[in-house]
């Protein structure tokens, strides 16, 4: 992976890990220990799905340009998709507090999209591939004087 798509990971998991860290303790500290495993489940959750979803946005983005926006709206619904299925799923489980799995899942998902429109924002990304493999100058195009 190169290291402008490892810092747009850094920039989005970081937050998100620290916002589910905090999740955890409001958890623990509403619905005791199986708050807290829930809020760290949905942590990890969170950051897994939209982790490999990045991954993928950005290998597209570098593969096939022309399906890029295509690509982006496909897997955030997918990532939508995936996590309500995984929300349905352990609806009724003992395992964690499901409320506060749920609560938390939402919280950072959102949490990593605006993560992730900050690091967009702040990279440097160029939006013209500057030509110096060749090494040529550029032409007169107009008269000399």
């Amino acid at each position: 992976m190169p290291s402008n798509d490892a810092r747009t990971l850094l920039q989005t998991a970081l937050p998100t890990a620290a916002a589910g860290a905090v999740a955890a303790v409001v958890s623990g500290v509403v619905a005791g220990g199986k708050g807290a495993v829930g809020a760290i489940v949905a942590t990890l959750v969170v950051i897994l799905f939209m982790g490999i979803g990045l991954v993928v946005l950005e290998r597209t983005a570098k593969s096939l340009p022309h399906l890029f926006q295509a690509m982006g709206l496909m897997l955030y619904t997918a990532q939508l998709l995936l996590l309500f299925i995984f929300v349905a799923v352990f609806k009724n489980t003992t395992l964690f507090n499901p409320k506060c799995f749920a609560a938390t899942l939402v919280a950072l998902t959102l949490v990593w999209i605006g993560a992730q429109a900050r690091a967009h924002m702040k990279a440097k990304i160029l939006y013209v591939e500057p030509d110096t493999a060749e090494g040529n100058k550029p032409e007169k195009t107009g008269p000399s004087s």
